[in-house]
């Protein structure tokens, strides 16, 4: 096993539970969905943390998957994928059997936890783009990443992720969800037509 694969093997299975309780909050909603009024605020927040919990998976591979075997990388993966699992957990709310009678309405849930959800989602990344700020402080190899694309999508990003957090005005927080939400979209599409460019892979022998 090597030194990657040991250090995936924690971190990728701190990142699947987050999926996991992503997808369980909504099949549970989805179960109980004749006493849930869904909207489309929290249906969206959970596409724009699933997609950033895809990015995490890809940004392992890519910045990990040469490092050095050290018990604090696996501390830093730790503290990253819990935060992102106290995101992903409050993403829906829990549904019990307790009350059936109650209604659950979903834009109510999004305006109560958007703040630990969104503020969970920045401090994740943020921690990712502190390590890279160190890694090319050590090693201007690393520096290499810091592209124009790479600064603008990081502030944008930010920017638009605390504005859902903590501004007051509702459509303030809508428009910045939105936007958030469609630079991760572009970023997939575009990472797809790469993917269609470079044709099929070749079919295992």
């Amino acid at each position: 096993m090597s030194d990657f694969e040991f250090f995936f093997s924690f971190y990728g299975l701190l990142l699947g539970l987050s999926v996991a309780e992503l997808v369980g909050g909504f099949s549970r909603v989805l179960h109980e969905r004749q006493r849930v009024r869904f909207g489309w605020l929290t249906p969206l927040l959970a596409v724009f943390v699933a997609i950033d919990l895809a990015t995490f998976w890809n940004q392992a591979w890519r910045f990990f998957r040469d490092a050095p075997f050290n018990p604090v990388l696996l501390l830093v993966g730790l503290i990253i994928a819990a935060t992102f699992y106290i995101a992903a957990s409050i993403t829906f709310p829990r549904v019990t059997a307790e009350g059936v009678e109650t209604r659950i309405d979903l834009d109510d849930h999004f305006w109560a936890h958007r703040r630990v959800v969104f503020g969970c989602v920045l401090a994740a990344n943020a921690m990712v783009w502190a390590l890279l700020g160190l890694l090319a402080l050590a090693d201007p190899a690393w520096s290499t990443f810091w592209t124009p694309r790479l600064i603008f999508g990081v502030i944008l990003f930010a920017v638009c992720t605390a504005t859902a957090a903590f501004a007051p005005q509702r459509s303030v927080v809508i428009g910045a969800l939105i936007v958030v939400l469609a630079y991760t979209l572009w970023n997939m599409v575009r990472a797809g037509s790469q993917l269609v460019a470079a044709g099929a892979w070749s079919p295992p022998v």
